[in-house]
C-alpha cells in the first residue's frame, strides 16, 4: 500500500503549487499565525543550506514544499542509485537553477558540506545511522517516519537529538493537518465523552504474491550500501525502487509503515505515553509463504495483522489487511474512537465524522484539508512548523521523542507477532521485564563494518 505515488513524480515536481496552503490556515486558525514568521524569516535574507538524503520521489516531494516556502539552498543530494540522483539534481536545477553537489555516501556528504538541514527519506533500516550523523555534524534533521527499523535505534537517535541540542522533525503531518487538529479538539473537548476503545485500521486489496525473480545488480546502484548495516539479499526489483517496506530486513510492513501515522494519533489525544502489555497476530494465508533464494524472492511482511495495546485506560486495536477491502465501513484507513457519547471517526481523506449515540441528535462533520491536494498531505505545513523551532528553540510538533513513541507501539507489535506471544512492557526503562528473549529484539546484529548505535 503507498500513498498514492503520482504517475509522473518529474511533471509533478515541475508543477507543485502552494494553491492548498492558505486554504488549510484559514481552516486551522491558530495555524496563521505562523505566517508572519515566514515573512519576516524572508525579509531577513536568511537561507538555510539543505541536504536531501533519498532523493525518490517522496524525498523529493518534501524537498518542492521546502523550497515552496522559500529560504532553502538545496546544497547537495544523497542516493546510492546514481539515475535517481541525476534526475533529482535536474529537477532541482529545472526549479533553482542550480545543480547541487552529488554524493552516493551520506558519509561523504556530512563530511565535505556544511549543512544547516538534512531531509532524510531512505528506507526505514536507515534512518536511525543517518539521523545521528546528521545531527552530530551539526545539522537539524526532518526525518520520514518510522524513526527506526528496531527500538534501540530509535532510541539512540532521541540521545543523539538531545546531546547535540539540534531539532529533529519526523514526518507525522497529520499531527499538523487542519481536521486532525480540529478533530482532537473536539475530542479532547469530550465531543465523544469517555473513550473506552480506539480501532486503528489501514485495508487494501490484493490476492496471492508470486515471487519475483533476482536479478543481476544495475552496474548504477551500489546494491552493498543500499542494504548496509541490513543483511545483504540478492537485487530484486520488488524491492528496490519503492517496495522495500514489505520486506522485514529493510521495514516493518503495513504496520511500521501506516501503523505508526495512526498509533500516533491515538498518542496525540491520550496522555498516556505507552501501553502496559501488548499482543499481535497474523500472517501470510493470502501472499503464501515467504520466498528467499538464489533465483528469486517474495515479500515476506504479514498479509494482515491484528495487533492489541493494553493502557491503562483505554484499548487500543491495529488492524490492516492487504486483501479484502473494507466498503462495508466505507473507510479504507482511519481511526474509530468509541465513548459513551458515540464513535469518532478520524479519517484521511474523508476528514472526520462524530456518529451520537442519542437518536435524533445530528452527525458532526468536518471535511479534509491539505496543503497539497494531490498527495493528500500536509508536509508544507510540517516544514514552516519545522523552521519555526528551529528559529525559536523550541519543539516541533513531531520532535524525535513524539516519533519514537509511536514507532515504538508499532515495533512492539511487530515484536509480539515475532515472538508468536504477548509481551509486557515497561514504557519508563524501555525494556521487557524479565524476559530475555523478547528484549534480544529491541536490536539486530548489524552487518559488516556498521555499527549498531548506543
Amino acid at each position: 500500500m503507498s500513498e498514492n505515488l503520482p504517475p509522473n513524480r518529474r511533471d509533478f515536481l515541475k508543477t507543485s503549487t502552494t494553491a492548498g496552503l492558505a486554504a488549510a490556515a484559514s481552516v486551522a486558525g491558530w495555524q496563521t499565525g505562523w505566517a508572519p514568521f515566514v515573512r519576516a524569516s524572508e525579509k531577513a535574507g536568511k537561507t538555510y543550506r539543505v541536504a536531501l538524503i533519498g532523493s525518490g520521489w517522496w524525498g523529493k516531494n518534501i524537498l518542492v514544499e521546502a523550497l515552496d516556502l522559500g529560504g532553502c539552498e538545496v546544497v547537495a543530494l544523497c542516493d546510492v542509485d546514481e539515475d535517481a540522483l541525476d534526475i533529482a539534481a535536474d529537477d532541482v536545477d529545472a526549479m533553482t537553477g542550480k545543480i547541487p553537489a552529488k554524493y552516493k555516501d551520506y558519509r561523504e556528504l556530512l563530511e565535505k558540506e556544511k549543512v544547516d538541514i538534512a531531509i532524510i527519506a531512505t528506507p526505514d533500516h536507515w534512518h536511525a545511522l543517518q539521523t545521528i550523523a546528521a545531527v552530530q555534524a551539526g545539522a537539524h534533521v526532518f526525518v520520514e517516519k518510522p524513526t527506526g527499523h528496531t527500538i534501540l535505534e530509535s532510541r539512540a537517535m532521541v540521545n543523539a537529538t538531545r546531546a547535540t541540542d539540534r531539532v529533529v522533525q519526523v514526518g507525522l503531518h497529520r499531527r499538523i493537518g487542519p481536521h486532525h487538529v480540529s478533530g482532537m479538539k473536539f475530542l479532547k473537548d469530550g465531543g465523544a465523552g469517555q473513550i473506552g476503545m480506539v480501532r486503528m485500521f489501514a485495508h487494501g486489496g490484493g490476492g496471492p504474491e508470486q515471487p519475483t525473480p533476482n536479478s543481476p545488480v544495475p552496474e548504477w546502484i551500489d546494491w552493498d550500501l543500499y542494504c548496509g548495516p541490513a543483511p545483504l539479499r540478492p537485487f530484486n526489483r520488488k524491492i528496490h525502487p519503492g517496495g522495500f517496506r514489505n520486506f522485514l530486513d529493510f521495514a516493518n510492513g503495513t504496520l511500521g509503515d501506516w501503523g505508526v501515522h495512526w498509533l500516533d494519533q491515538v498518542l496525540w489525544w491520550t496522555d498516556e505515553k505507552y501501553p502496559k502489555s501488548v499482543h499481535c497476530s497474523g500472517g501470510r494465508p493470502i501472499k503464501g509463504p515467504p520466498v528467499l533464494n538464489d533465483e528469486a524472492q517474495s515479500t515476506d511482511a504479514p498479509d494482515h495483522q491484528v495487533a492489541t495495546y493494553e493502557f491503562e485506560n483505554f484499548t487500543a486495536v491495529w488492524e490492516h489487511r492487504r486483501f479484502g477491502g473494507n466498503e462495508a465501513e466505507k473507510s479504507k484507513v482511519g481511526c474509530y474512537f468509541y465513548g459513551t457519547k458515540g464513535t469518532f471517526h478520524m479519517g484521511w481523506r474523508d476528514g472526520w465524522t462524530f456518529y451520537p449515540d442519542k437518536k435524533g441528535e445530528p452527525e458532526v462533520h468536518e471535511d479534509p484539508h491539505f496543503d497539497n491536494e494531490q498527495d493528500g498531505h500536509n508536509v508544507k505545513l510540517l516544514w514552516r512548523d519545522f523552521l519555526e523551532a528551529i528559529e525559536t528553540g523550541r519543539r516541533p510538533v513531531a520532535d524525535v521523542e513524539v516519533g519514537h513513541l509511536s514507532t515504538n507501539l508499532s515495533l512492539l507489535g511487530m515484536l509480539s507477532w515475532k515472538l508468536g506471544r504477548s509481551i509486557t512492557w515497561d514504557g519508563e526503562k524501555e525494556r521487557i521485564p524479565g524476559d530475555d528473549e523478547a528484549n534480544a529484539l529491541l536490536k539486530r546484529e548489524y552487518r559488516g563494518e556498521w555499527e549498531y548505535p548506543v
